[in-house]
C-alpha cells in the first residue's frame, strides 16, 4: 500500500526526480511479487515436487513387497542396512538378527536384517520388506511423508524467491541513490566556487 502511495504522490510532485518515480515503481512491483508471485512459485514447486514423489511412492509399492519374518537368533554381524553412516542414528533401537521370511515366489529365505530391539528375540515376528527376488529392501516411503517433502520444498522454494525479490529491490535502490549522489556531486562542484559570493546568485 505504502508502494502504490509513493507512486501516486511522485506522479506530479515539483520536487519530483526521476530515480524517485523510479524507486517507487520498484517498490510496487517488488510488492506485487511477494504477493502473487513468490506464493505461486512456492505452490508450483511444491505441487510438482509432490507429483514427482508420489510417483516415486508409486513405483517403490510396486517393487517392494511386505512380508513377515520370524527371529531366529541374534546375528553375529552388523545387518547391513545398519552399517551406512546414515543409519547410525537407529543403532540404538534397532539390532542386527538372523531372521527367516518366506519370498514372493513362495521361496523360504534366510539372512541377517535389522530389527526393532524389543522384536529381536527368537521366535519374534516383524514386517520386513523384500524386492521381487525376496532380497531385503528399506521400506517404501509413505505418501504423507511425500507429501512433507514437498511442503518443505515450496517453503524453500518461496523463501528463496521472496529473497530475491527482495535483493533485487535493495540493488536498485542502492544503484538509484547512487546516481544521485552522482548528480548532486556534480551539481555541487559546479556551484560550489561561487556559493556565498556577492553577486554569484547565491
Amino acid at each position: 500500500m505504502r508502494a502504490a502511495t509513493g507512486v501516486w504522490r511522485w506522479r506530479h510532485n515539483p520536487l519530483r526526480r526521476t530515480t524517485d518515480l523510479v524507486e517507487a515503481w520498484v517498490a510496487l512491483t517488488a510488492v506485487v511479487l511477494l504477493v502473487l508471485a513468490v506464493p505461486a512459485a512456492g505452490w508450483i514447486s511444491g505441487a510438482r515436487t509432490d507429483a514427482s514423489l508420489q510417483r516415486s511412492v508409486q513405483a517403490q509399492y510396486r517393487l517392494r513387497q511386505p512380508t513377515t519374518a520370524v527371529v531366529v537368533r541374534l546375528a553375529d554381524t552388523p545387518a547391513p542396512g545398519l552399517t551406512s553412516p546414515d543409519s547410525s542414528g537407529e543403532q540404538p533401537v534397532r539390532r542386527a538378527v538372523v531372521a527367516r521370511w518366506t519370498a514372493p515366489d513362495g521361496s523360504s529365505r534366510t539372512g541377517t536384517v535389522a530389527a526393532r530391539r524389543e522384536l529381536a528375540e527368537p521366535g519374534a515376528s516383524f514386517r520386513l520388506w523384500t524386492d521381487r527376488d525376496g532380497r531385503p529392501v528399506a521400506a517404501p516411503m509413505r505418501p504423507e511423508t511425500a507429501h512433507g517433502h514437498a511442503i518443505a520444498v515450496g517453503l524453500l522454494t518461496a523463501a528463496l524467491a521472496g529473497v530475491f525479490v527482495e535483493a533485487a529491490r535493495r540493488l536498485v535502490v542502492r544503484r538509484l541513490v547512487h546516481r544521485r549522489y552522482e548528480r548532486l556531486d556534480r551539481a555541487w562542484a559546479k556551484a560550489g566556487p561561487d556559493w556565498g559570493r556577492t553577486g554569484a546568485g547565491s
